[in-house]
């Protein structure tokens, strides 16, 4: 059995009087892709949000690597190894391709390492080489993805956390995103991805949890949700 990269525990985040997630409990194994699904407001970009520190949990245990990370500050939990790839493009603008990836490696000090991600990432996006002297502002809304799970790549996660990657995104743009996240598994990175695009992503997932209005609905492995024809429907809606 695989060990866990990623533990939660009785996890609640609220915001003022709102509780957003209401004590969720998930398991991440080392090197697995695990979905987070769930229709808008379930409280799944909140989960990775905490996991990633951006949120404070009012309640529960997150471990990483066996290591409580529950209040830890973002960046401490980066040097570690999480990093979220936002979901809305948040790339600067202002910053050419290649600019933008560099901030993603601000944790890394060696030269040599930070030469190695560019490759990787490179492989997986060769069209962000072919862009890498380019303004970010001028590319496509499939290229803007590409780079923002580039900038969270080339800090080495050993956990990457992907916020709708295939969000406004076109049928074949999306496709391509799915095959490089396969890719990114068979390197040995564990993924944890939040999507409303359930068939696509039940179909590279090794596990997946449903969340409703922030609670756990139905977790299962991802070969036996997939067939559940009435979860995908009522839960997931109809890809």
């Amino acid at each position: 059995m695989s060990e866990l990269a990623l533990s939660i525990r009785g996890l609640k985040i609220r915001y003022g009087a709102i509780e957003a997630v209401k004590g969720i409990d998930l398991d991440v194994p080392e090197g697995k892709v695990v979905a987070l699904l769930g229709a808008n407001g379930a409280g799944k970009t909140s989960v990775l949000r905490s996991v990633s520190g951006l949120t404070r949990a009012a309640e529960g245990v997150i471990r990483f690597a066996g290591r409580e990370i529950t209040h830890m500050d973002a960046e401490k939990i980066t040097k570690l190894g999480v990093v979220q790839s936002p979901e809305g493009r948040q790339i600067f603008r202002d910053l050419t391709v290649e600019e933008n990836m560099k901030t993603g490696a601000f944790t890394i000090k060696s030269k040599a390492r930070v030469q190695e991600n560019f490759a990787r990432c490179y492989r997986y996006f060769p069209r962000l080489e072919e862009r890498k002297t380019q303004m970010s502002y001028t590319l496509s809304g499939g290229e803007l993805q590409m780079l923002a799970i580039a900038r969270a790549l080339m800090a080495g996660p050993k956990l990457l956390l992907l916020d709708e990657p295939s969000l406004g995104l076109a049928p074949l743009v999306v496709r391509d995103i799915f095959s490089i996240i396969r890719e990114i598994k068979a390197e040995g990175t564990t993924v944890l991805i939040v999507e409303q695009n359930a068939l696509q992503t039940l179909k590279i997932a090794d596990y997946g949890y449903v969340l409703e209005t922030g609670k756990n609905s139905i977790h299962g492995p991802a070969s036996e949700l997939i067939k559940d024809t009435r979860l995908v429907e009522a839960y997931l809606g109809a890809v």
